[in-house]
């Protein structure tokens, strides 16, 4: 795993980049937040709030906005009104130093089990197809290129098609929070999703409840979910529940 460490105490990020490659991790370390927007891809970002530079309430919410990275705020502010506005502002783990590097470890491993897509089959609603172990979607076999967030809203409407996602459920399992401000940001990627999808599928709005996705009239019958078994033959099941 690629681990981007943003920590201006040096001993400490000596001994916790020493740790981490113990584990396997590949770590780049930056001593503060310029450093840290500059730098390239990784796979999460290990984040201290006090930088010289820039708060790391504010590192993290520019991370946020260009990349759906894993960020694990390490910090000494325990309160938790220091922890609510480290997740409110797009942290996905909140740990108070002193911790032990196990304990990191399996935040590490939590979050990004989390963002990964769930075992599921392909799914084709109409003209659409979701392959969610491919993590890919086509529309009459064209790629359609989504980002990780509009492809994990995407799978979760398209696992039942048809059938009405509540909002909250959508914020849960693709965001992970139940915080109600985060809907502004699922109606901003809905909106997106329309656009890429085009006239392929309806993505329809039920108000004060969710978003339903169903075939166009006159598209061929949606497909329910499939498997691909070991012998590589599919074998017909039935919609996944959320």
């Amino acid at each position: 795993m690629d681990v981007l460490l943003v920590e201006d105490d040096l001993r400490f990020a000596t001994a916790l980049t020493t740790a981490l490659r113990r584990h396997g991790h590949r770590v780049r370390h930056v001593a503060d937040g310029a450093a840290a927007l500059a730098a390239p891809p990784c796979d999460a970002v290990l984040l201290d709030l006090g930088l010289p530079d820039l708060d790391g309430l504010d590192v993290c919410a520019r991370l946020r906005e260009r990349s759906d990275v894993a960020i694990i705020m390490l910090t000494a502010r325990g309160a938790e009104r220091d922890r609510v506005a480290g997740l409110r502002c797009g942290a996905d783990d909140y740990l108070v130093k002193p911790f032990g590097v196990a304990e990191l470890q399996a935040r590490l491993e939590a979050v990004l089990r989390r963002m990964r897509p769930r075992p599921a089959a392909a799914c084709t609603v109409g003209r659409l197809t979701v392959d969610v172990d491919g993590r890919a979607a086509s529309v009459d076999g064209a790629p359609v290129p989504l980002t990780r967030k509009e492809f994990e809203v995407l799978v979760a409407l398209a696992r039942q098609p048809g059938t009405v996602v509540p909002r909250e459920r959508l914020l849960s399992e693709v965001w992970h929070t139940s915080w109600p401000g985060t809907g502004r940001t699922l109606d901003v990627h809905m909106a997106t999703l329309r656009g890429k999808l085009g006239d392929a599928v309806l993505v329809e709005t039920v108000r004060g409840v969710g978003y339903r996705l169903r075939e166009r009239p006159g598209d061929p019958e949606a497909v329910a979910p499939e498997a691909v078994g070991p012998a590589g033959a599919r074998e017909a099941r039935d919609p996944v529940g959320g």
